[in-house]
């Protein structure tokens, strides 16, 4: 997934670590894990600072993130992190005991910080984690260690995924305890096959290091993918029977059909236009298709919660005792949730209208309702709505009217309460707890509406839509200069992205701000601008979505063109003093801008930018661009290196040499092409540097310094 990075605030989902029974909930501060107990906040230190300090040491362990056994009698911590492509899934796990208050740590004959995903059995005796990409099982009481795998290797993957499927399918967490935790359902991913792309290190020695990553690029064929079950009494194998070729399929969820013996697993196929649901016996490996979906452009894995927390999983939803799964799907133009069978009965439409399901929140077995955010009226907001499960109820607005922006909920398991947290372009991300049933805050002191006064800030961003000479109305947000005067002419930026894996028009705080740009934009007479074109994620239906198949690179930056033409017909507008600039996606964008509508763009600065389109990943292309083996042209008439002849403008072009998603073999490319056609440009290569262009001592406040000269020198600030 092209990561879009301009976000001075992220606005992530609300996570709540709730107790079993829903009345309480976990947080650790200063060294010390908390209960709270609702509504009024009761606070109980459960584990004391000298109680996560291991024998034999001063300080207590940091703790990154902790999980329970099902019973809730113990607890995971997860310390001493590092880093696995985008996260931290690396560390070392230790085990607090309520029963006992010990402390305990596993893993401890494998190498320091290597465990992975450590989680309890259902029984909480054993807990399973990888390691060197291989699944271990250890007894709790004993210590006993049983490796699970012994094959792993660094292109034999098991229990965890290759670099292409956490990526673009957000698969990190690789195992399933079966529910008598008997044995581990697994996937395996052999990337044998897989070509290497080397990345080069020249500045940690003397002598230049490659760096090796098995990196499937568009058009080559994917890693294999495989699920087994592993039985702990003989630590052996027996692999599922899914049909198709492995290799040009994904298998992208799977999960125990709970107090079965049954697997549910997704498959996609290689070009992610068709969906199958299998039923799988876990003892014998014998599959059944139990459901099919296609789509003329691609099928959405739908993803829910944060995909960015460490133990994300693509789970499925289980309703009805376990007899069908909450399912969404856009095949009637819109996103919506149904109830599909595993036993073959029909299916039932719970939501329907016009309008886009952005996340499910909370499933209400008993009342039969089920809770998830949606913005039928504004496609830059996010509101909690309900209805019936069986399909047969209206539509329910159940955040407050006059809380006009971006909501999310974190559900208590009984439903009872929830963390709602809101934010809009002028109120900073806030958050209280509430009674579900009202929406009424626990108590005055956290309630957002009471303190809303206090909370508010000053707008600086203005929302408004914009429709073109094609008749597309798109949605933006402006920040026009401090002490705006609407009688001088004035620089502008455009921010753009445009790609679907991300959305920049968002009501939400922080959203006008440029994390790059050093000082104030608007104080020094800059109006900041960025749109959403058809093709990026906006909750507008599956018709806006799906448009840009096979048109990255061509709808969107025509898109954005044609909106930047109107936008420069307002009377305020310099348009001889017009930037545009993004990172990733957007840095493609901002390349195709530049080349192909000079008379529009003066001034453009791209960070870790696709320069090819054939130089990015298998999933991430072929999903959204199809097979280039069958239409190679549409990469090529969308990628910029092939309009680069064409620079007039001022281009400041950024990438780090240690970009492993975006790789800087696209820099090369792009500079080859614009020295043969005596281009002129400026460019920063960052050494070792990631895709983020954050590592290393200094290097956000040398890209700030950069960003804000380039800007400033050949797009002068202030009105004229």
């Amino acid at each position: 997934m092209l990561i879009c990075f301009f976000t001075f605030y992220f606005y992530g989902e609300a996570q709540v670590n709730w107790t079993n029974d829903g009345d309480s909930y976990y947080k650790l501060e200063q060294n010390e894990l908390r209960t709270y107990t609702l509504p009024n906040h009761e606070a109980k230190v459960v584990i004391t600072k000298e109680q996560l300090t291991p024998k034999g040491q001063t300080e207590p362990l940091k703790i990154a993130h902790f999980s329970f056994s099902t019973d809730q009698q113990k607890v995971l911590l997860f310390t001493n992190t590092k880093r696995v492509w985008r996260l931290n899934t690396k560390g070392d796990y230790w085990v607090f005991n309520f029963k006992t208050n010990t402390l305990k740590q596993i893993g401890k004959s494998l190498p320091p910080s290597s465990l992975m995903f450590a989680k309890f059995s259902p029984d909480g005796n054993k807990i399973a984690y990888v390691s060197e990409n291989n699944i271990y099982s250890e007894d709790y009481e004993t210590g006993t260690i049983l490796p699970l795998t012994k094959n792993g290797t660094v292109s034999l993957i098991n229990g965890t995924f290759d670099w292409a499927y956490e990526e673009e399918f957000s698969c990190r967490d690789g195992f399933r305890w079966s529910p008598d935790s008997q044995s581990i359902a697994y996937w395996q991913i052999d990337a044998g096959a897989i070509k290497k792309f080397y990345m080069i290190n020249n500045t940690d020695a003397i002598y230049s290091q490659l760096i090796p990553l098995e990196y499937p690029k568009v058009g080559e064929t994917p890693s294999s993918c495989r699920v087994g079950v592993v039985n702990l009494a003989d630590a052996k194998t027996t692999w599922m029977d899914i049909p198709g070729n492995p290799s040009q399929n994904y298998l992208v969820r799977m999960e125990y059909i709970p107090n079965t013996n049954k697997l549910l697993i997704q498959q996609l196929n290689r070009k992610q236009n068709n969906s199958k649901l299998y039923t799988v016996d876990a003892k014998k490996g014998t599959s059944k298709l139990i459901y099919e979906e296609s789509d003329e452009a691609w099928v959405d894995l739908f993803q829910l919660g944060n995909t960015r927390k460490i133990d994300y999983t693509n789970n499925f939803t289980f309703l009805n005792n376990n007899k069908s799964i909450l399912w969404a799907s856009e095949k009637d133009g819109w996103r919506h949730l149904y109830q599909i069978s595993l036993q073959g009965k029909p299916e039932i439409l719970i939501t329907n209208g016009n309008y886009d399901v952005i996340d499910l929140k909370h499933i209400d077995t008993k009342k039969g309702y089920v809770y998830y955010l949606a913005s039928p009226n504004n496609a830059t907001q996010k509101y909690l709505y309900k209805t019936k499960l069986n399909g047969k109820g209206k539509l329910q607005l159940v955040s407050p009217k006059s809380l006009i922006g971006t909501h999310d909920y974190s559900f208590s398991p009984n439903g009872k309460y929830a963390e709602h947290t809101f934010t809009n372009h002028y109120t900073p991300r806030s958050k209280e707890f509430i009674l579900v049933k009202n929406h009424q805050a626990l108590t005055e002191e956290e309630s957002i509406i009471k303190n809303l006064k206090k909370i508010e800030k000053k707008p600086i961003t203005e929302f408004f839509t914009i429709t073109t000479a094609d008749n597309v109305t798109m949605d933006g947000w402006i920040v026009k200069p401090t002490n705006f005067d609407p009688t001088k002419k004035y620089p502008i930026v455009f921010y753009v992205y445009s790609e679907p894996a991300n959305t920049t028009v968002k009501d939400v705080y922080g959203i006008g701000r440029n994390r790059h740009y050093k000082g104030n934009m608007a104080e020094d007479g800059y109006i900041y601008v960025s749109i959403d074109n058809r093709g990026t994620p906006a909750p507008k239906g599956r018709a806006w979505r799906k448009s840009i198949y096979r048109k990255i690179g061509v709808i969107n930056i025509h898109d954005q063109a044609m909106a930047a033409k109107e936008i420069l017909k307002w009377d305020f507008v310099d348009s001889e003093r017009v930037a545009v600039w993004g990172h990733s996606g957007g840095g493609s964008a901002t390349l195709n801008l530049l080349f192909r509508y000079p008379e529009i763009y003066k001034t453009g600065i791209s960070l870790a930018a696709v320069a090819n389109q054939l130089t990015y990943d298998n999933i991430y292309q072929e999903r959204y661009m199809g097979l280039p083996q069958e239409n190679k042209e549409d990469f090529i008439v969308g990628s910029p290196v092939t309009y680069a002849k064409n620079l007039e403008g001022n281009l400041l072009y950024i990438h780090g040499t240690g970009d492993d998603n975006v790789h800087y073999q696209n820099a090369e490319l792009l500079i080859n092409e614009l020295i043969k056609h005596n281009k002129q440009f400026q460019f920063m290569p960052y050494p070792n540097r990631s895709h983020g262009i954050r590592e290393g001592e200094g290097t956000s406040k040398h890209l700030s310094n950069l960003y804000t000269n380039f800007l400033k020198q050949h797009c002068p600030s202030g009105g004229r």
